[in-house]
């Protein structure tokens, strides 16, 4: 991969994916330049912790990295940076996260997911940015069942307001694409896990609780399935992406159209693991890799959640080349770990 000629710009770079990314791009020697608020919905702690990381691996590979403490929301702020710093690549990774967290708080869905997204469309529009990268969810697929999950299946039953704006970013870059020719590729993350983790998923959730031998929920009794991804596989998609900006589709049929790609230069990609992993089985791996039996406690199943995932990741790695391939196994042992060592357990 060539090296870019101008700076990436990654929003929520102090969040789980953002700081894997970040690493990534300054062990290739990139120019990066990082934005992210450090809000409370978890433990800015562990957002400080990732940037400790970021600056040590700064250290190591010599690379240029700048942060800026701030809102996707505050548009003075974000055409500044803009404006100073001319990024060819953006990479939005800035959202406000959690399923079940949209279903009590929408409007936070509101200000970050929409009205922030609106601003980096905006930004890249004026600016003449090259290459948009942002996220999107596997939670988008909503009530289908029909598994694996591919980019070419409706996504028009969401189940969560998060899932909702999700979509929503989706149609917004396409949109922009098509009016503005900005290349933009859409991400459908499915449930990242390991090192570095976000606290209000289930691998942390779970760790937390069985290491201090309080009860796990388990929802829908258990019988539930996750396409579980590690960080680094997703953070490498991400990497290959920023060196390939999307594309027009030249056999694009708009008689009978592909939802993943487009007349503009828009594309989406799933990037899971393309091996679900059935929910008490993960639990069981977990226990095996603390050396701690849980204690469950089934529970019906939660608004806003599906029963299962799986992804179909064939045309991800058609476009760069690359698929996710750590093992479950591999990805559990790595993340307690990580775990125990960094909460001292």
């Amino acid at each position: 991969m060539t090296p870019l000629s101008t700076p990436v710009l990654v929003t929520g770079a102090a969040g789980f994916i953002g700081a894997a990314l970040v690493r990534k791009l300054l062990i290739k020697g990139e120019n990066v330049i990082g934005i992210d608020d450090l809000n409370s919905y978890y433990d800015p702690f562990l957002k400080k912790a990732r940037l400790n990381q970021i600056e040590v691996t700064r250290k190591l590979s010599d690379a240029q990295w700048t942060f800026y403490k701030i809102g996707l929301e505050d548009r003075t702020a974000m055409s500044e940076i803009f404006r100073v710093h001319s990024p060819s690549v953006v990479v939005n990774l800035a959202a406000q996260a959690g399923v079940r967290y949209s279903i009590d708080n929408p409007m936070s869905y509101v200000q970050s997911n929409l009205i922030g997204f609106f601003n980096i469309l905006e930004l890249c529009r004026h600016e003449g940015v090259a290459n948009l990268i942002y996220a999107s969810s596997s939670s988008v697929y909503g009530g289908n069942r029909n598994l694996p999950f591919t980019e070419s299946q409706q996504v028009n039953h969401p189940v969560s307001f998060y899932a909702a704006t999700k979509k929503s970013n989706e149609l917004m870059a396409h949109t922009y694409s098509h009016l503005y020719k900005i290349p933009a590729t859409g991400l459908r993350f499915f449930t990242v896990y390991g090192p570095w983790g976000r606290p209000d998923m289930a691998p942390m959730i779970f760790a937390k609780s069985i290491l201090a031998n309080k009860p796990i929920s388990i929802y829908n009794n258990g019988d539930m399935q996750r396409d579980f991804t590690y960080i680094d596989d997703i953070a490498e998609s991400i990497l290959r992406c920023c060196y390939k900006p999307a594309t027009s589709n030249d056999s694009f049929d708009p008689l009978n159209p592909d939802p993943s790609t487009s007349s503009a230069p828009h594309r989406i990609f799933n990037i899971g693991n393309s091996s679900p992993v059935e929910l008490l089985t993960f639990i069981e791996l977990l226990e095996n890799s603390l050396g701690v039996k849980a204690i469950r406690e089934l529970r019906p199943m939660q608004p806003g959640d599906v029963v299962a995932t799986a992804a179909d990741t064939k045309r991800l790695e058609d476009w760069v080349g690359f698929r996710p391939k750590t093992s479950i196994e591999d990805g559990i042992s790595l993340f307690t770990r990580w775990y125990k060592d960094f909460y001292k357990v």
